[in-house]
């Protein structure tokens, strides 16, 4: 990243005692700053600090407002002599980058701390003693022997690792110097485990052990009963006594040494006491590879190849390569090569360039090695410099230079990197540059500038286009129509050239735009604006623009036109009503606002309540819409809004309030009740849905079967619904509201389609049709008995009792109405037969006696008369037995 001075007040370098304590401070203006700068506290050339805060080291931010300053602060507290070093503070914005280094003395104490390297963080006592190959996990906490023998603040590789991401574990390891992360790892999750305590071992084997290859280890257990039979194994392998596996027995010791470790011995090992065990692990190490030959520091020319070589303890030997920290990787698309050639390592760079300017550093296992590579620019020498030119527009642009190194450049316009394109021509031949343009345009005119790549150089001229004043309209619309929303403010802004500069005059009509008031004029070396404050509809209409100098004329019309959002529409009307639904119309709005109408919303509401709702999210394009959805029975009021291309109107007036109704669904059950020579009476059941609207009553037509043709009426086999309404007769001319209606004065003989419609406020229901023709002709049916359920069963009773019974029975002739007719019948018998027979013009009754017992006994009938037309009442019949 490019760098660049963000630093205000960098840290300085300080010293603390032992203990005590010491702030470092950073201060980075946000002046130009959008948003936070990011910061970074290192230790050394790559330890990030950032992951070290806690009880020793705090990092703190703050932010003044009214100055606009961040502060950084870095706290150390009670401060440790292997804090003393080399610290950095970086920090970047976007691609601005500032670092600062200083440095920490701490005052020594009275003892100095041992120093302690990579290679004894496993520590392994000599052959023989107790404590041999006992692993010492306090020597884990890293202490790294650098340079200068500064020492860094105590690491603990276990919290880094527990806290680390499982893809940095092998990162982490190589950094702190862990050969063997499997066994760190391991033992990290063992750590982690809950120790049971153990009756069979008053004192187990560590969780793990850890010896050089080539070594010797030594692993003891000590038994709570001596006698118990003791086993060892090895990956759930047995161990027999041998010259590389030796027992020893110590009062209740019991202790196995591995002479000779190789790397097959880095395995899990338990040992059994009766029913239970005791496992660790041993890890077997590779000796840290040294550093024998270091890096040297190294200068060179930009396009140089460049070698930084080091040697090694051991062949082959994985070596990690950094610049200012930075791993470097050996990748086909990397500009950095690593070779390996046994011991030696080489870093290829085959052309320099200036950012490779860095440290760069090696490090292994065992040691490290830095040095510094520096990458300067030959001296540059202008043979030909660029000189200034004035042409004339069409002309040609020749610009040449000359330098002294065979070097690419850039060629820039005011500032701005040119690149080469069909009009402009940029060539490079040796040490030679050159930059063409064939015809000159006014837009060529400028300061042109050649710099070499890599180095601080440039080489500059002038170059002038002569040309008569010119407007340049092209950012303007149609006819050079420029619209503004009435109510903003427009800033016209017309680029215009010439040389000599051009005067510019504004005039709308015959008045002239000066440079103060709402309407006016102001003028820049490449531009002049009309300004218009506050747009009003009366600004509309052309506004001339004229350019003058020595070498001509240039005048143009530019039309003004201010739109505004249209008028609202008239009140919408309501034409048509349904169930839930309506349907609206209403006209344009008179003015609209000087751009098209787009379309328009509507709105509705309950007219108790305020709160309106929009109907539609997408315009609608006609003068016209059917809301839907309402509440039958409720009144509603609906408005309209007018939309252009600028905005949407204020709302019409709303319109007259409307109440959604519905027609009932068709009456039900539609049948015929009863049929003379000259009427026929219909009967009907109410509608299953009558609606909020309710049921004002019923209207019944008719129209005679010979509206269509029999053969018609055949294919058809059902009733002609489809005729047309003037064909049906109307037989109530006022709404009925009952369910029945007699339809009089219809010939004899003929055939009639009946239907029945229900009426509410919304209008007429859908009809509803009886399936077949009505024949008017009086229909004479035959009598029917209509016997209680209690007559349907035996009467016993005593010998000289009375009987009495009631028959109803129902007749009906041509010339009486259905009557329904009870007949007493008094017997002193205990039980009877009754048959009844009704001839024309007569009723005949005939009963037979029984005898309980069921013996046989005379019959004894009545014939009751009755002339037709003459009501009957109760007939009574009396008969002694025997």
């Amino acid at each position: 990243s490019q760098r660049s001075t963000l630093f205000i007040e960098k840290p300085q370098s300080g010293s603390v005692s032992v203990g005590g304590n010491i702030t470092f401070i950073a201060k980075v203006e946000a002046k130009d700053l959008l948003r936070k700068p990011n910061v970074k506290w290192f230790k050394g050339k790559w330890m990030d600090l950032a992951s070290k805060a806690g009880k020793h080291l705090q990092l703190k931010e703050s932010f003044e407002r009214h100055t606009k300053i961040h502060t950084f602060e870095m706290h150390i507290i009670q401060a440790k002599e292997n804090y003393a070093g080399n610290y950095r503070c970086e920090v970047s914005y976007k691609d601005k980058f500032d670092s600062c280094s200083f440095d920490l003395e701490v005052t020594e104490s009275s003892q100095a701390a041992p120093s302690i390297d990579i290679r004894s963080a496993f520590k392994r006592s000599g052959d023989g003693q107790d404590d041999a190959g006992e692993l010492d996990f306090s020597g884990l906490l890293k202490r790294r022997e650098i340079k200068q023998q500064e020492e860094e603040p105590e690491v603990d590789v276990w919290e880094l690792l527990k806290n680390a991401n499982p893809s940095e574990y092998e990162k982490i390891a190589f950094q702190y110097g862990i050969t063997d992360l499997r066994g760190m790892l391991k033992r990290l999750k063992r750590m982690r485990r809950e120790v049971k305590k153990s009756a069979a071992f008053s004192k187990g084997l560590d969780p793990a052990y850890q010896v050089d290859k080539g070594g010797k280890v030594r692993f003891m257990v000590e038994l709570a009963d001596p006698t118990v039979e003791l086993k060892w194994y090895k990956n759930g392998q047995e161990i027999r006594p041998s010259a590389k596996y030796i027992f020893e027995h110590k009062g209740n010791q019991r202790i196995l040494f591995i002479n000779n470790c190789t790397m097959t011995d880095d395995a899990r090992y338990y040992v059994t006491a009766g029913d239970e065990k005791c496992s660790t692990e041993l890890f077997v190490r590779d000796p840290p590879i040294l550093v024998t030959k270091g890096l040297e520091d190294t200068n060179t020319y930009v396009g140089e190849r460049v070698e930084l070589s080091c040697e090694v303890s051991e062949d082959d030997a994985n070596v990690k390569w950094f610049k200012n920290g930075v791993e470097l990787t050996n990748e086909p698309k990397s500009r950095y090569r690593i070779k390996v050639e046994g011991k030696k390592h080489t870093l290829i760079i085959e052309e320099a360039a200036k950012n490779d300017n860095a440290t760069y550093s090696v490090m292994t296992t065992g040691g490290q090695s830095e040095a510094k590579l520096s990458v300067d620019l030959r001296p540059l020498k202008i043979s030909l410099a660029l000189e200034d030119q004035t042409v004339r527009l069409g002309q040609e642009i020749h610009l040449k230079c000359e330098i002294s190194e065979n070097v690419e450049g850039k060629w820039y316009k005011n500032g701005q990197l040119i690149e080469a394109s069909d009009r402009v021509k940029l060539y490079h031949k040796g040490r030679i540059h050159r930059f063409i343009i064939a015809s000159a345009a006014v837009d060529d005119e400028g300061e042109y500038m050649f710099v070499p790549d890599a180095y601080n150089i440039n080489i500059p001229c002038k170059v002038h286009v002569v040309d008569p004043p010119k407007l340049h309209l092209d950012g303007l619309g149609e006819n050079n129509t420029v619209t503004v929303v009435a109510g903003t403010k427009l800033r016209l802004e017309i680029p215009i050239t010439g040389e000599p500069t051009p005067k510019v005059m504004w005039s709308k009509g015959d008045k002239w735009i000066t440079d103060s008031g709402r309407i006016r004029a102001e003028t820049y070396s490449d531009s002049s604006c009309l300004v218009i404050d506050t747009a009003e509809r009366e600004d509309s209409g052309p506004f001339r623009i004229t350019l003058k100098n020595e070498a001509g004329e240039d005048s143009a019309l530019i039309n003004i036109k201010v739109v505004d959002v249209p008028d609202p529409p008239q009140a919408p009307n309501v034409t048509e009503v349904g169930e839930d639904w309506c349907v609206m119309t209403w006209e344009p709005p008179a003015n609209d606002g000087g751009s098209p109408i787009l379309g328009y919303f509507i709105e509705r509401k309950k007219k108790q309540s305020s709160r309106w709702m929009r109907l539609n999210f997408e315009l609608c394009k006609e003068t016209t819409f059917e809301p839907k959805k309402m509440i039958e029975g409720v009144a509603y009021e609906v408005r309209v809004f007018a939309v252009n291309a600028i905005g949407t109107s204020k709302p019409s007036m709303p319109s007259k309030s409307f109440v959604p109704l519905a027609v009932t669904s068709p009456p039900t059950l539609l049948a015929v009740d009863s049929v003379t020579d000259t009427s026929v009476t219909m009967k009907w059941r109410p509608p299953d849905h009558i609606g909020a609207a309710g049921l004002d009553g019923y209207v019944v037509e008719y129209c005679f079967e010979g509206s269509i043709s029999t053969d018609q009426s055949e294919e058809l086999m059902e009733p002609p619904f489809n005729l047309e309404a003037d064909e049906w007769i109307v037989a109530n001319p006022e709404l009925t509201d009952k369910t029945k209606f007699t339809i009089n004065g219809l010939p004899t003989g003929s055939k009639i389609l009946v239907r029945v419609k229900a009426v509410n406020a919304a209008g007429e229901s859908e009809p509803r049709y009886h399936p077949q023709p009505i024949l008017v002709k009086e229909v004479i049916e035959p009598p029917k008995i209509r016997l209680p359920r209690h007559l349907k069963q035996t009467y016993t009773r005593r010998v000289g009792e009375t009987v009495n019974l009631v028959i109803p029975f129902q007749v009906r002739t041509k010339n009486t109405d259905r009557k329904t007719l009870n007949t007493h019948f008094s017997y002193a018998t205990a039980s009877y037969l009754l048959f009844l027979y009704v001839n024309l013009g007569y009723w005949t009754a005939f009963v037979n006696i029984l005898h309980p017992e069921g013996k046989s006994h005379d019959k004894a009938s009545g014939i009751i008369h009755s002339y037709l037309g003459t009501k009957i009442g109760h007939y009574h019949m009396s008969s002694q037995s025997n």
